[in-house]
């Protein structure tokens, strides 16, 4: 039987669930919910953060079927069940002031409606201190807490500095709340595209480990390419036949997209594309753009309604410098014979 591919899905429970193939990253989440209590991790778009967040929920909510066969299913022996506050402010557009009070909202209620709504008039960041004690002090448990893409307001109002200052002020009190309210929470992570030593949001919330560029957590998301090779074999191996080129070649193969398409790579930093050219992947060759947007490796910076179109640039500089370190590799050839000339 062929293997099933979870394009688009970001639900672990949905994956193990359904039979999709899924590459075991539960020993590195077994190791960070050991090691310490508040995590805050920088990955692009499509790094897989949100299967990393949905796989940390399936885990604190004590799902152990779920996990059979994998890594942790032999580290963990407790499997205890705790209460999940899962943040994804992700799937809203953010437009004005009200925006961010809606999706915030939207939480609470949710949350609300299981827990109690007596704080339900009060300002959102009090509604989450209340719900954290509440939760702990009903269930006897510590609390969960998972953001993910903590940034996405701000991200969204980068040309409008009134309104990002706006979201700012409003998400740096609604995560505050989460040091005052230490004692009753067990673990917290919060995802984005940017690091938080950038702003000023998490200014109260000085207690986060910044993983972003801990090498022992890096390939917590996404696939490495040992994964990619150790777990996709088989169908590189089929690539490799279909297209009558050997492994080596056809490794090769997957890594020149750039260097095929002759892309001038200065164009990287400040690039304006339209809309239709952003889902445009039929012609990758001589345009690459499109590819390494929707994999995340560009993101958008800026819009001009006035013509149409968006500024296209790195997400931050973590991503820019190691894509400027590979690129090095990729596209430098020094003769040998030059090697120890100035």
């Amino acid at each position: 039987m062929d293997r099933l591919y979870p394009i688009g899905i970001q639900t672990f429970e949905i994956i193990r669930k359904e039979g999709y193939c899924y590459v075991d990253k539960t020993a590195l989440i077994y190791q960070l919910v050991k090691s310490g209590r508040y995590y805050f991790l920088s990955r692009p778009r499509r790094f897989g953060k949100s299967l990393l967040i949905s796989t940390l929920e399936a885990y604190f909510r004590g799902k152990k079927e779920l996990f059979t066969g994998l890594a942790i299913d032999k580290l963990e022996q407790d499997w205890t069940e705790y209460p999940v506050l899962h943040l994804d402010l992700n799937a809203r557009l953010y437009e004005k002031t009200a925006s961010l009070v809606a999706i915030l909202n939207q939480h609470l209620e949710q949350w609300e409606a299981i827990y109690g709504n007596e704080k339900k008039d009060r300002a959102p960041e009090e509604r989450f201190a209340y719900l954290i004690e509440k939760i702990s002090r009903t269930t006897g448990r510590q609390v969960t807490v998972l953001v993910d893409e903590y940034d996405k307001p701000l991200l969204q109002a980068i040309g409008n500095p009134a309104l990002q200052n706006e979201y700012r002020n409003q998400l740096k009190a609604f995560y505050g709340v989460m040091k005052s309210r230490d004692a009753y929470l067990r673990f917290a992570l919060l995802t984005g595209v940017t690091k938080f030593s950038k702003l000023s949001v998490f200014s109260d919330l000085n207690n986060l480990q910044d993983i972003s560029m801990d090498d022992e957590y890096a390939p917590i998301c996404g696939i490495t390419e040992q994964e990619l090779h150790a777990v996709f074999g088989k169908e590189i191996r089929l690539l490799s036949k279909n297209n009558g080129m050997n492994k080596d070649e056809t490794k090769q193969k997957l890594k020149e997209l750039l260097r095929q398409g002759h892309y001038d790579l200065y164009n990287l930093y400040n690039e304006q594309v339209s809309k239709d050219m952003l889902g445009d992947l039929d012609n990758i060759g001589a345009n690459p753009l499109p590819i390494l947007y929707q994999s995340g490796y560009l993101t958008l910076k800026e819009y001009d309604r006035e013509f149409d179109t968006y500024a296209l640039g790195f997400p931050n500089r973590e991503v820019a410098e190691g894509f400027n370190r590979h690129l090095l590799m990729g596209f430098a050839q020094v003769p040998s014979g030059n090697k120890n000339k100035a």
